[in-house]
């Protein structure tokens, strides 16, 4: 399986597999849907009310370390039936708050039933409609009448960072050459070679004159049969 690390923007996401056979028509739906129900997750997450906070707080940290983008540095691949696992434990906190339920216009029963309306909002701002949904690798449009083998090859082990990306809005920026941890060990060794050379340069004129050329009896010496000879007392 060809693990792929999504991102938005230079933003990670989530961590997703996929076979190398699969249609990128089929993936990038696959993408897009995963992360719409993160953002979903995420706005149920921030709207309970001070009365539901406290019957919601266990679920809330627990539905939110399932979409959370650490799970990328943990290596643990999301699906979307962690993501509605996530919300259907969302929904029985809520039930249990609103036995008699809520009413049709609030938002977090919209969001339950997907009939949120997000037009004007940051929030709607986020999400990426499926139909719409670009998947970007390598600075190379991810096409949709391809396979995913089609870009990386036939190496089921093969990790790849791709970006989703919104129809229209141009190519996401290229990933950086070097992460910024890789960037930062670059320049401590830069750093401790600069200093080493300093140290070499202000210790070649003294160390030399220590050296057997730069002795100008030696060559006297050497003829006269007197090389290497030590005084001590006796």
């Amino acid at each position: 399986m060809v693990l792929l690390h999504v991102k938005r923007g230079d933003e990670s996401q989530f961590l997703l597999q996929a076979s190398g056979s699969t249609e990128l028509e089929e993936l990038t739906a696959q993408v897009a849907r995963l992360y719409n129900a993160r953002l979903k997750v995420q706005r149920v997450c921030s709207a309970p009310n001070e009365k539901m906070k406290q019957v919601l707080k266990k679920t809330v940290e627990e539905a939110k370390a399932i979409i959370s983008k650490k799970q990328v540095e943990a290596g643990v691949c999301v699906t979307m039936e962690m993501v509605k696992d996530a919300l259907d434990q969302l929904r029985g906190a809520v039930m249990i708050v609103y036995p008699m339920g809520l009413p049709p216009y609030d938002p977090i029963r919209m969001e339950f039933e997907n009939k949120e309306d997000l037009s004007g909002t940051q929030a709607g701002l986020s999400v990426v409609a499926q139909a719409e949904a670009q998947l970007w690798w390598a600075a190379k449009e991810l096409r949709r009448t391809k396979k995913l083998s089609d870009y990386v090859g036939r190496n089921e082990k093969t990790k790849i960072i791709v970006k989703i990306q919104q129809r229209g809005q141009g190519a996401p920026a290229r990933e950086p050459v070097l992460s910024s941890e890789e960037h930062r060990q670059l320049m401590l060794h830069f750093h401790r070679r600069q200093e080493e050379l300093k140290k070499l340069e202000e210790n070649d004129d003294d160390s030399c004159l220590n050296s057997p050329w730069a002795d100008n009896t030696a060559l006297k010496r050497h003829f006269h049969g007197v090389k290497d000879i030590k005084w001590r007392p006796r």
